[in-house]
């Protein structure tokens, strides 16, 4: 594959086919399994921020802002954000509370500004409204009127939602207010649940990225790795279709993780594609992982087995 950057759906902004996930380099061990300390976080941002891959994407809630907070460190050292560098964070609930109002909508792109030493970022997203209802997310004065107020103000260039399940995050598409979706762990190597969200999102014009194409990291690292899927113990059918899928990788001499990244990168549909990261040589890496030669038919046979996998085994 070649590396070349992409429209995000009618935004009139282009990004890279990676983006860099935020969430590992502010240090969420509950997550991720690890540790990230401060410097090597900062570090992280900085070779994000400065590489090949021209998107960096994190969240007011990703390790309560520190993740936003070091990637500040790392613009200010930078003299701030490039021209045509996609830099997108999103706003959150409290999660200490729950409180999903848009006067905690407000706090938290407040939170997010400050962390990140910007006045303007060019993408943010309304993230994870599973966690209240679609009818106060979209209430006069809730989540949605805020995040739309920030596009009209110019805080935002493009807005988007960004949340897990299918069906939920298709009313958002409908209500026309949505410039981006960020679906995650419903369109990677095993699960397929995501494809008709995929599609609506195209036909209204609305830019895709794809998050969480290693599953939580057991398309990176394999069964003798991580017996779990997207965060949560994985049944024996989905560890099954994985290690059946290692061994495809195996005699197509290809890395899992490099098969996980480019089954979402081929894709014409998705813009962009979100890998975290918690070092700086993994910038490099995601790079080589896209454009590293597949031979034709490793994916029909993937397809194959993905297809084999009851769909309620994973998350709709």
């Amino acid at each position: 594959m070649t590396w070349n950057d992409r429209p995000l759906g009618t935004t009139g902004l282009r990004v890279t086919p990676l983006t860099v996930g935020g969430a590992p380099l502010g240090s969420m061990p509950k997550n991720f399994g690890y540790d990230v300390s401060e410097d090597q976080g900062v570090a992280t941002a900085r070779a994000a921020l400065a590489g090949p891959i021209r998107a960096l994407d994190t969240s007011s809630a990703y390790s309560a802002g520190e993740s936003e907070r070091r990637i500040g460190i790392a613009l200010r050292e930078l003299g701030g954000l490039s021209d045509g560098y996609l830099l997108s964070t999103k706003i959150s609930r409290d999660l200490t509370t729950g409180d999903f109002s848009g006067a905690e909508m407000r706090r938290s792109i407040a939170g997010s500004l400050e962390r990140l030493g910007l006045e303007q970022v060019p993408l943010v997203y309304l993230h994870d409204p599973e966690n209240t209802t679609f009818e106060a997310a979209t209430a006069p004065g809730g989540p949605l009127d805020v995040l739309r107020e920030l596009k009209d103000s110019g805080v935002a260039r493009a807005i988007g939602v960004a949340g897990g399940p299918t069906d939920l995050m298709a009313r958002y598409l409908g209500t026309g207010h949505f410039d981006v979706l960020l679906t995650h762990n419903r369109w990677t190597l095993v699960n397929r649940n995501a494809g008709p969200l995929i599609d609506l999102a195209v036909d209204r014009g609305v830019g895709v990225v794809n998050a969480a194409v290693l599953g939580g990291g057991i398309l990176a690292t394999g069964t003798q790795g991580s017996d779990r899927y997207a965060y949560r113990p994985a049944a024996p059918e989905v560890l099954d279709a994985v290690r059946r899928i290692e061994d495809v990788a195996t005699r197509a001499g290809v890395p899992l993780s490099t098969l996980a990244t480019q089954f979402s990168t081929r894709d014409p549909r998705i813009a962009t594609t979100v890998v975290g990261v918690s070092r700086p040589e993994r910038i490099e890496q995601g790079v080589t992982a896209v454009t590293t030669p597949v031979e034709p038919g490793v994916f029909d046979e993937i397809d194959a087995i993905a297809a084999s996998i009851p769909t309620d085994l994973l998350p709709a």
